[in-house]
């Protein structure tokens, strides 16, 4: 009877194991694995190995890890077929993290590997080779941010306890309406969002529903709504686009190291001359992109502006980009190219005394100055989804205050 009653308390571990292996789409853990019926994260119970801990070298392959690690090339020949629909042994990427668990000094029992942040991918190197993934538990979670600017987006968005991810966000949301390189004491960004956190660490931002910048008393709204036609999907309060024809500035996250003026003090020549653009200092190589849709007019040198390259939006205005260390792969007079497309990078070619780009803009053939450029909207939402927008502004303006209160 005693028999009877273990053998089915056995029968019922294994079972268990079983079902679980099956979700996980496995084979199931061998029974010398299994102490009791307890569900380990990542297959099997790490307690009971050797744990070798690695990063995968530049250059590294699996087959070349598995075989430093003692897996001979049959055996690893098939735990690479075993794993097909599971890893792409070709995603195997130099940086990342493993853990090798052995049974003894030699006899290699499992390999995890850290996919990303998150996913995790289980290799069981014994006779029943197999492969499963492991996700750490993520949070989602809805948050808002109160940024008001003193020192600079980074460092008042870490004060605000916001995730500098956000600011990528936001960059994209405001390119045709926030210059982000010339900011003012005072502006502020009010922002609802979600992100997702693992092991305590935010490492994604999943959307912005909603956001408001703020100027001398003005405000933008944005409010994100997908009309499912694979274009704009943010738009202001009444509907229009936040997307326009040009964008604020050509290139990311630098800053401004000389602005629009007929009387400049030349930092080389040391005299008083016009300088009828916007200087933006950033490091060599940052890729610089057209901030609309054009044609590429001339392309070479310029004199003191070094390589430049010239761009023709439409019959109004014209652009052009000086200082380029080097230009785009491909770019040739001629060529049309789109907002947003990078046409060279940053430099220091002709006269200057650091990188920087050199970044200018002609209206009907006279200069003006890139900061103070009106750009006019894309088109406006469609009206069948106007009031779907209307109801999202109330509802998510509300949540956003509601949210700025209840935090303070």
């Amino acid at each position: 009877m005693k028999r009877n009653i273990a053998a089915i308390a056995l029968l019922l571990v294994l079972t268990l194991s079983c079902n679980w292996g099956q979700r996980r789409g496995v084979s199931t853990p061998e029974p010398e694995d299994m102490v009791n019926d307890t569900v380990y994260p990542l297959g099997f119970c790490t307690d009971s190995f050797r744990r070798v801990d690695g990063t995968v070298a530049a250059g590294a392959t699996f087959s070349g890890l598995m075989g430093s690690l003692g897996l001979s090339g049959d055996e690893t020949y098939q735990l690479i077929h075993a794993s097909e629909g599971i890893f792409d042994v070709r995603r195997f990427r130099a940086g990342n993290s493993w853990q090798a668990y052995y049974s003894d000094s030699t006899k290699l029992k499992y390999l995890v590997y850290q996919d990303n942040r998150v996913r995790s991918i289980v290799f069981q190197c014994r006779d029943s080779l197999a492969a499963w993934t492991y996700d750490k538990p993520v949070e989602r979670q809805e948050k808002v941010a109160d940024i008001t600017i003193h020192t600079s987006l980074w460092n008042d968005m870490l004060d605000a306890g916001a995730s500098p991810l956000i600011i990528v966000e936001l960059a994209d949301i405001y390119a045709w309406t926030v210059d982000f390189f010339g900011l003012q004491e005072g502006d502020r960004f009010r922002v609802l969002y979600n992100q997702d956190v693992c092991e305590g660490e935010v490492f994604r931002i999943v959307d912005v529903p909603y956001a408001v910048f703020s100027r001398d008393g003005k405000e933008y709204p944005a409010l994100y709504l997908d009309q499912h036609d694979n274009g704009n999907k943010y738009w202001n309060e009444k509907g229009e686009s936040m997307r326009k024809a040009f964008l604020k500035a050509p290139l990311k996250f630098s800053r401004i190291s000389s602005g629009f003026s007929y009387h400049r003090l030349h930092p080389v020549h040391g005299t008083v001359r016009p300088h009828t653009g916007v200087d933006y200092a950033a490091p060599t190589g940052t890729p610089v992109m057209s901030i609309g849709d054009g044609t590429v007019i001339s392309k070479g040198w310029g004199g003191g502006g070094g390589n430049t390259v010239k761009i023709r939006h439409n019959s109004v205005y014209t652009t052009a980009y000086l200082h380029l260390s080097k230009y785009a792969a491909g770019l040739k007079v001629g060529d049309r190219v789109h907002q947003g497309q990078v046409i060279g990078y940053v430099g220091m070619t002709g006269t200057a005394t650091g990188p920087h780009l050199d970044f200018r803009v002609w209206k009907n053939g006279t200069p003006i100055n890139p900061l103070k450029m009106e750009s006019p909207s894309g088109d406006p939402i469609r009206e069948e989804f106007k009031p779907s927008l209307d109801s999202a502004y109330r509802v998510r303006s509300q949540r956003l205050d509601s949210l700025l209160v209840s935090s303070k």
